[in-house]
């Protein structure tokens, strides 16, 4: 069976579900877990040639996003530990989540990423691609999709 589970979340209830799903699998395989939320790169947008940037605005920024996804990681590691789970939590920043999430499950020697599908349907699907399929297409780690 598995030994340790990657668990890529964005906080949706479609990721809830699968991170539920993980945590039961572990829990059955008597595996640890990983659990990686990846938030988005502060970009500077400039508009005819203006920016108002300061360094105390992209600081706030990134402390905001870093503050909600360890809220949300505390909350996965407390339901992990209540199930008598083993759980390390990582947020890292990138605008490319699927090359995270492989980057993450090859550091960690993970066995297996479980992580959730996400529903974009038609031109929507073909033009962007879900993060998802990305790590199904990249990863050389078995991947586990909840729907």
């Amino acid at each position: 069976m598995f030994k340790h589970i990657l668990l890529p979340t964005d906080g949706s209830k479609l990721s809830d579900k699968a991170i539920k799903r993980g945590i039961d699998l572990a829990k059955k395989g008597r595996a640890r877990i990983t659990v990686i939320h990846v938030v988005p790169e502060f970009k500077l947008m400039v508009d005819e040639g203006i920016t108002m940037l300061s360094p105390a605005l992209k600081k706030r920024f990134e402390d905001e996003g870093r503050a909600r996804a360890q809220k949300m990681l505390d909350a996965i590691s407390r339901q992990a530990r209540d199930r008598g789970v083993r759980c390390a939590t990582m947020c890292v920043a990138s605008d490319l989540p699927y090359q995270q999430i492989i980057s993450a499950a090859k550091k960690k020697q993970c066995d297996l990423i479980l992580m959730a599908s996400h529903g974009r349907r038609g031109l929507s699907s073909m033009l962007l691609g879900s993060e998802t399929a990305k790590v199904l297409m990249h990863s050389k780690v078995p991947v586990l999709v909840v729907r």
